[in-house]
């Protein structure tokens, strides 16, 4: 079909018309670009120079942190105040003078602001000067504000530790951010000015407690001078509030009952994992690292001292088991069928290996035992004789293994250790010297190289009470809304160990146990009228002090529960701490307050223990 002569000349007009089109277009905006960037261009170049934008961060709430009752806070955010500097919008001539002002209002000097972390003469980013400000001083600033360009301040809450004895190495405390941690972290939103977790839940969790931080967007000219009608805010978004495990009751209980003695104390709950207490001594006061002023200086005090109160024993420390690991001993003997339960050993109080003399702890002896007295009465001689003779060192070690020894449990706070367990190839690996007979005699009671922290002894007796099963430690519990208080996250019990043991197995150990608190070594400061309780006592040989013992006691109770409704305990004291065996009468006393709803003081009196409270057992070593 062919077009019409009309038709094309129709097709040719609108052609020109959108051609014209344009080219109007093109020379309208040619003209406008020559106009701004070669008629106009030195106005606008000057306004550029002259505007420009302020931007403070408006920091964010941190989250606040409760024990497992989410009633009353463990951590809460106190009102204070950070004076900022931007040193930009300071007039050249005005520089000294401003400096001056400000430092005598916040009471240090010119060069302590000068010497402020990546302060700069020409910087546009405000530069915190000093946090913790109190109203008072913001109030004289404010008064004096014309005399002070480029000063400001912002509110800036401080963490408020209200439980500063034993929980410190729980929930750890805050500081700002280091070098090395801004670089790992700067891709998550940190930044120079950022307050982080150093330890404990404020480090593990430091994501869910930031928040976010909002900005404060004003338009400013070269003097400072605000010439927009209002700043754009973009709000700051609060961090999540924490519940932990932690019961503070049972927390102060453990605390008291320790007293002020080095060592360690974790309660546990078996059947869950959940961390009802955990405490350390000795420990320090949070509240010290909230001045970040200060915080070079505290650290460096605490860390000087000789009982390291920054440490948190109950999982950094490594401790010889003795005795309580005959735990394991026994229950390898019995799964292994090495030796008959009730066939008995003789002890003589002395045992005679190469060319050495190995003593029992009661050099008179025990006589004859089989292995429920041989367990109550902790006798040496017996697990030499199953460790040397029947188990040998490679059994041993993968037994020690299956209760958790020489690995993580993975508990939720930082810098947890592995503890150890020895092997030939351990040893020689390390010292490369070969394995002899008397390495097999000291790992047999938990001596010698054989060591654990006392978390991992409470998964060890928490084995025990689940009849072979082993349940993740940790310490938070929820994760909540903070405004609206809904429940964002839930910890569930996870099972890390699942043992292949029988359970007739489980039983007889269990047996063992109860029955070395009615007729062991301890039957006098585990004695309790209202709570069956199952322990192991042990007395750890300490290089370096003479006739002291590291005192342990792991236990759980009730014993007639099942395994749900039982808590276990892990104590140890210290051999630094003038000789007292102390971790049978702490645990009894921090068992008889949980299950009877007691303070300490009504525990020491229900128990006939407040005489012990003034003075000291002297009694020698016992295991």
């Amino acid at each position: 079909m062919y077009k019409t002569n009309s038709e094309k000349v129709s097709k040719n007009i609108k052609v020109y018309v959108f051609a014209g089109l344009f080219l109007f277009l093109f020379v309208v905006y040619s003209s406008s670009l020559f106009h701004m960037q070669i008629v106009s261009g030195e106005d606008y170049n000057t306004q550029a120079k002259t505007i420009s934008s302020s931007v403070s961060d408006l920091p964010a709430q941190r989250g606040e942190i409760y024990d497992r009752n989410a009633t009353a806070p463990l951590v809460i955010n106190s009102d204070s105040f950070a004076v900022q500097l931007t040193t930009a919008q300071i007039p050249a001539d005005r520089y000294d003078t401003v400096l001056l002002r400000l430092a005598n209002y916040l009471g240090i000097s010119k060069n302590d602001i000068e010497s402020v972390k990546n302060y700069s003469k020409k910087s546009f980013t405000p530069i915190q000067i000093k946090s913790n400000v109190p109203f008072s001083v913001i109030s004289n600033i404010a008064e004096n504000k014309s005399d002070l360009p480029g000063v400001s301040w912002v509110s800036k809450p401080i963490r408020n530790y209200l439980h500063t004895e034993s929980l410190c190495h729980v929930i750890g405390y805050v500081g700002i951010i280091g070098d090395v941690e801004k670089t790992i972290l700067y891709n998550q939103g940190y930044n120079e000015n950022s307050i982080i977790g150093k330890s404990g839940i404020e480090k593990e969790y430091d994501l869910l407690l930031q928040g976010k931080a909002g900005r404060e967007i004003t338009t400013i000219d070269v003097f400072g001078r605000v010439i927009s009608d209002k700043p754009r805010i973009e709000p700051p978004v609060s961090g999540n509030n924490l519940v932990l495990s932690i019961d503070s009751r049972i927390q102060k209980l453990a605390e008291e009952s320790l007293g002020n003695r080095v060592g360690s104390v974790v309660v546990l709950k078996p059947a869950t994992g959940e961390i009802l207490a955990m405490v350390s001594y000795p420990f320090y006061d949070s509240n010290i690292f909230t001045s970040q002023e200060n915080f070079n200086k505290e650290y460096a005090k605490l860390n000087a001292n000789e009982n390291n109160p920054l440490i948190n024993r109950a999982i950094q420390t490594e401790y010889p088991p003795a005795s309580t690991f005959k735990i394991i001993m026994s229950t390898a003997m019995l799964q292994e069928r090495a030796f008959p339960a009730t066939k008995k050993i003789e002890c003589t109080g002395e045992m005679e290996y190469g060319n050495r003399i190995f003593h029992c702890h009661l050099h008179s002896g025990h006589g004859w035992l089989d292995l429920k007295n041989g367990m109550a009465q902790s006798c040496d001689v017996y697990y030499w004789t199953i460790g040397r003779d029947y188990l040998g060192i490679d059994k041993i070690a993968s037994y020690a293994k299956e209760f958790g020894f020489g690995k993580l449990t993975g508990i939720d706070i930082p810098n947890e250790k592995n503890g150890q367990v020895p092997t030939p190839d351990w040893k020689y690996e390390k010292f490369k010297e070969k394995w002899v007979g008397g390495d097999t005699l000291s790992a047999s009671i938990g001596q010698g190289y054989v060591l654990a922290t006392p978390l991992q002894m409470a998964n060890m007796i928490g084995m025990v009470s689940n009849a072979g099963k082993i349940y993740k430690p940790h310490l938070l519990n929820e994760v909540r809304n903070p405004d609206t208080g809904e429940v964002i996250q839930k910890t569930e019990p996870e099972v890390i160990i699942q043992s292949t043991i029988e359970d007739a197995v489980w039983t007889q150990v269990q047996e063992a146990l109860r029955y070395t608190v009615t007729n062991g070594t301890p039957v006098y400061p585990m004695h309790n009228k209202t709570v069956k309780i199952a322990c192991k006592t042990g007395t750890a040989e300490v290089d370096g002090y003479k006739n002291s013992w590291h005192s342990w006691l792991v236990a759980y109770a009730p014993y007639d529960a099942p395994p749900e409704d039982r808590i276990c305990v892990a104590t140890v004291v210290e051999a630094c701490n003038k000789w007292e065996w102390w971790a049978p009468y702490c645990t009894n006393i921090i068992i008889q307050g949980i299950f009877n709803n007691q303070t300490f003081d009504e525990s020491i009196t229900e128990l006939g223990f407040k005489y012990l409270i003034n003075s000291t057992t002297t009694a020698g070593r016992m295991e």
